[in-house]
């Protein structure tokens, strides 16, 4: 882990992987560098962990993967998500909307004295 990467919480790679899919189809790779891209690298998800959740989140129905050829001529898995997923991610978001405003409430509520 670098200085200014962060450990994801339990729970929170799906609703990553989820968001990321929801502008368009993507493989591993491509997954993993957009999280990294988005969070200004403080987000770096290895091997031994996407692709388990992706195996996970095509098993629960969420996403679909399709082999194809990718940008740079090799074969790849390509990621989407089904209508499932994108329900899915909408309860997701409003849920993540409603821990963040609780969380904030309290660490910003000062000093109880």
């Amino acid at each position: 882990m670098t200085p200014t990467s962060l450990t994801l919480l339990k729970g929170t790679l799906d609703v990553l992987i989820l968001r990321t899919l929801s502008g368009g189809p993507m493989h591993g790779y491509a997954i993993s560098r957009w999280i990294r891209e988005r969070s200004a690298e403080a987000f770096r998800i290895e091997e031994g962990a996407l692709y388990p959740a992706l195996r996970r989140l095509e098993e629960r129905g969420l996403i679909c993967g399709e082999w194809s050829v990718s940008e740079t001529g090799r074969e790849a898995k390509y990621y989407a998500l089904t209508d499932e997923g994108r329900r899915g991610l909408r309860r997701e978001l409003r849920d993540w909307g409603r821990y963040v405003a609780a969380m904030s409430a309290v660490l910003q509520g000062g000093a109880r004295g």
